[in-house]
């Protein structure tokens, strides 16, 4: 039998229909689901005859399975995380937007989170490659690193370089006299020194030249950037700053 995940939201709009027995909440799917092959094929195959069908997961193959009785929905607001209390029960975060990622992302370097990623009972289970350990370095000419509230991955460097409020990625390097705060850093990408790089999203194997300002308020942020409703700036995998 089909699983479908749903999720419990704050009535926010007029349109949805409200939850039963409780007109200030509404249904909404998360766009999780879990069939079984013989179920899959069934309606997939259904769905590809219907000339009238947008051939949609969540718009036709699975109303239609709803309809035929054949789908069971998962309560995600009565998950209990073993070794957690109940601040992580039905946590669930949408991350469509530039700014919801942002928001959800800055959330996980607060003193507390409300998500545990060092929960050892709850793993987080996916591929890891083969880094060496994040090295902090104080320079020999008498500079710092400084880290606060940040995730640092394998293998990132911060060579005299201050990190604030940030998540850097395997392979990221901030060199000496730079500045990296409320900031999210993919895979390989080196801030130079004296650069700055606030409230922005950087994708992987982006140099950000020395004496740079990468945020949302600076004059240097060169036209094309991608500039979220809520102020965050966006850099694409491997665009050329400055």
């Amino acid at each position: 039998m089909p699983l479908v995940g749903f999720a419990v939201f704050k009535k926010s709009r007029a349109s949805p229909a409200p939850m039963p027995g409780d007109a200030t909440r509404v249904l909404g799917s998360m766009g999780n689901y879990v069939f079984t092959t013989n179920a899959l094929i069934e309606a997939v195959s259904r769905d590809a005859e219907d000339t009238a069908s947008r051939h949609d997961v969540g718009g036709n193959i699975v109303p239609w399975l709803v309809e035929k009785g054949l789908a069971g929905v998962y309560d995600f607001t009565q998950q209990a995380v073993p070794g957690e209390g109940t601040q992580e029960c039905g946590y669930w975060r949408d991350v469509g937007t530039i700014d919801a990622y942002f928001e959800a992302s800055m959330a996980l370097v607060a003193p507390v989170p409300e998500f545990n990623l060092y929960n050892s009972r709850w793993p987080i289970l996916s591929w890891h490659f083969h880094h060496p350990p994040a090295k902090f370095v104080h320079r020999d000419d008498g500079s710092q690193s400084y880290m606060l509230d940040s995730l640092v991955c394998g293998g990132a460097i911060v060579a005299g370089g201050a990190v604030r409020r940030a998540i850097l990625s395997p392979g990221v390097h901030i060199h000496d006299g730079a500045l990296v705060e409320d900031a999210v850093l993919f895979d390989n990408v080196v801030v130079e020194p004296g650069a700055v790089v606030r409230r922005a999203i950087v994708d992987k194997n982006v140099r950000v030249p020395r004496g740079f300002h990468l945020s949302a308020v600076s004059p240097d942020v060169p036209r094309g950037f991608t500039m979220s409703a809520g102020g965050v700036l966006v850099v694409g995998k491997g665009d050329t700053v400055g």
